[in-house]
């Protein structure tokens, strides 16, 4: 049995994939890629994903300005990610690049409009006072977007600036509420043909 050492600060981690449906999907990425700043985490990619690490508010900023950027094309774009806080499986917990809460791509993205359908599951893995957290956080995104059931998850239906921002609060509402592991699986698709009517 392993002795896996949780370290002090609380460093965060998605691994997500962002696939543009068209040809020039390369471009489309890197395009994104270059036009946000991703001084304040620490991302790495291979053959099947990429991983951002740092402070939750600073790879939800990063995550969501890559996204918007690739979406804004027009072309249908799908997003597929996995956050996560907490032991195990986060490896150098204490590096995390930066400490501040300056975000360097709120004022780029949070006046693009770009409507988008979600889906994300949450799974408080380490216990805690989670469950009234969870429903209070979904009332209080009804008051925002379009919110529905959906196996083994809840939709959210409407801008992706507050979609992200929706999906940032309840994850570290999760966190705040006692969860020494939280876990949340995203998927969202923007400019998908059958959104059209």
């Amino acid at each position: 049995m392993t002795n896996q050492a949780c370290g002090t600060n609380k460093m965060a981690g998605v691994s997500f994939t962002i696939s543009p449906m068209s040809d020039q999907f390369v471009d489309i990425i890197l395009s994104a890629l270059k036009e946000v700043d991703t001084s304040k985490v620490s991302m790495e990619t291979d053959d099947v994903s990429t991983t951002v690490r740092g402070k939750v508010e600073h790879i939800f900023d990063v995550t969501k300005a890559i996204f918007l950027h690739a979406a804004t094309t027009g072309v249908h774009v799908a997003y597929q990610a996995t956050f996560s806080m907490g032991c195990p499986g986060n490896p150098n917990r204490d590096d995390i690049p930066t400490d501040d809460d300056i975000l360097m791509n709120a004022e780029q993205t949070k006046s693009i409009k770009q409507p988008i359908a979600a889906k994300f599951s949450l799974y408080p893995l380490g216990g805690g006072d989670y469950m009234d957290i969870i429903y209070e956080q979904i009332e209080e995104m009804k008051k925002h977007l379009d919110v529905s059931p959906a196996h083994s998850a809840t939709r959210l239906d409407g801008e992706a600036v507050t979609v992200f921002n929706g999906l940032e609060k309840v994850f570290k509402a999760t966190v705040k509420g006692g969860s020494s592991h939280t876990v949340m699986a995203v998927s969202i698709s923007a400019n998908s043909p059958s959104h059209k009517k």
